[in-house]
């Protein structure tokens, strides 16, 4: 795959350019496993911070080829100046991930014997981009009707910013500078012309990047203002090898974002599982994801994550998102509060796509749903010491009842075998079903 191809598959398309409980509610418990990105291969990730039209994008780079065939073409609304580019850090993107990831919670049953008595309510560093200059007026290129509107160094990267009246001279300005187009991009190239898109073209400058001191590239941050709040995808499938994983990370002012041509909606949640699953949520979680798609016919935008940013996640599953960290992803207005945030809203939506089914790119709306909402699963831990009372031995009946439908729910969820999911539930699979009827003493 070449660098083009790659950068536009799984990094560029992600580009954006352009309620279940109340908010009062808590659930207490205790974080045990999350599902981050990292799970789904080669799945792109991006933040957009968003207030009014000012959108602040910052695009995680997971590009592992060699740094001089690396290159990314964006479709962006208008002309980016040179300091409204700038150099983020990858470790904020993954804290984002890890703070906004579906998770799963634990909880222990107490002695049904001796129960508790309760007490009224007790119990990035930004790179300036600095050491290069910017070309301030555009420069023709006749042959190609392509316009170079302007050229900068930020950081690892050289960038230029391009308009074109066609996308074959798009296509063949791209192929004579060493980007290597995908077959079939001229189509897509074309109908972002028609909207007066401008290109966003970066490659590595490999004498800076020798300079660091890491061997991975660092993401690209890019700020402008525009009404349009949407995100081109297109042009990452055109040599694509299947269905792609996208996640969008949205920090917006008041409420959550939904996409505005395709439905939202909620992954499945507050759903109990058995105790295995911790140690199993990976797999469990991408089969839970993939019934999902399946179900919604791979035409749905799923919401994992809703969450103002004043009130603290629960359960947590990083580390609180300071106002520090949100300035440096662009949501710069939201203010340092009692070591949280005064205001603000962050959304985490996940989409699979392909051009069979997703043939529009993405466009964004921020309701004014300020609801929390989490993909939260949980695992009950069973009483394990004597209950030999009466209410122990209603306890173990019940139990029995209750990991039938936590079996139930992860077949459900998962499509996986509930003869597969009984026999990793500890003396569940052989265990006869407790008697109905009668007194309790009968039913031993």
């Amino acid at each position: 795959m070449n660098a083009l191809h790659k950068t536009v598959a799984s990094l560029a398309l992600a580009v954006t350019l352009a309620g279940v409980a109340d908010q009062a509610a808590a659930f207490c418990g205790f974080y045990v496993a999350q599902a981050d990105a990292t799970l789904f291969n080669n799945a792109s990730r991006v933040v957009i911070a968003r207030r009014g039209n000012l959108t602040t994008m910052t695009m995680a780079n997971d590009y592992k080829g060699e740094p001089k065939q690396f290159a990314i073409v964006i479709p962006v609304p208008t002309v980016v100046k040179k300091d409204q580019i700038r150099i983020s850090e990858n470790a904020l993107i993954d804290q984002l991930d890890g703070y906004t990831a579906p998770r799963m919670a634990e909880y222990w049953d107490e002695d049904p014997c001796n129960p508790p008595i309760y007490y009224g309510d007790e119990e990035m560093s930004a790179d300036d981009g600095s050491g290069g200059g910017g070309r301030s007026a555009p420069t023709k290129v006749p042959d190609y009707k392509v316009t170079i509107e302007a050229t900068y160094d930020v950081g690892e990267y050289d960038i230029v910013i391009l308009s074109a009246e066609e996308a074959g001279g798009l296509e063949r300005w791209l192929t004579d500078n060493g980007y290597h187009i995908p077959a079939g991009a001229s189509g897509v190239l074309g109908s972002y012309i028609k909207q007066n898109m401008k290109f966003f073209v970066a490659k590595v400058d490999l004498a800076e990047k020798n300079k660091l001191e890491q061997p991975f590239l660092r993401p690209l941050q890019v700020e402008y203002e525009s009404p349009k709040f949407m995100l081109p995808i297109r042009l990452g499938m055109v040599n694509s090898n299947g269905p792609q994983d996208l996640v969008v990370y949205a920090l917006t002012e008041k409420g959550r974002v939904e996409t505005t041509n395709y439905r939202t909606t909620k992954i499945p949640t507050d759903m109990d599982v058995p105790e295995y699953v911790a140690g199993e949520f990976g797999p469990f979680y991408k089969a839970l994801f993939q019934k999902q798609v399946a179900k919604q016919g791979m035409q749905t935008v799923f919401l994992e994550y809703a969450w103002p940013l004043s009130i603290s996640c629960d359960p947590c599953t990083g580390i609180y998102l300071s106002a520090d960290t949100l300035t440096k992803m662009g949501a710069g207005w939201a203010s340092e509060y009692h070591g949280g945030v005064n205001g603000g809203f962050v959304t985490r939506l996940h989409v699979r796509y392909d051009m069979a089914h997703f043939p529009e790119d993405l466009t964004f709306q921020e309701t004014a749903d300020a609801s929390t909402f989490q993909g939260r699963y949980v695992i009950h831990h069973p009483f394990t010491g004597d209950a030999t009372c009466e209410a122990g031995r209603a306890y173990k009946k019940d139990l029995y009842t209750r990991q039938e439908t936590e079996i139930t729910n992860v077949a459900s969820l998962t499509g996986w075998s509930t003869e597969t999911i009984r026999k990793k539930v500890p003396g569940h699979s052989n265990a006869p079903a407790p008697k109905t009827g009668g007194s309790w003493w009968e039913q031993q």
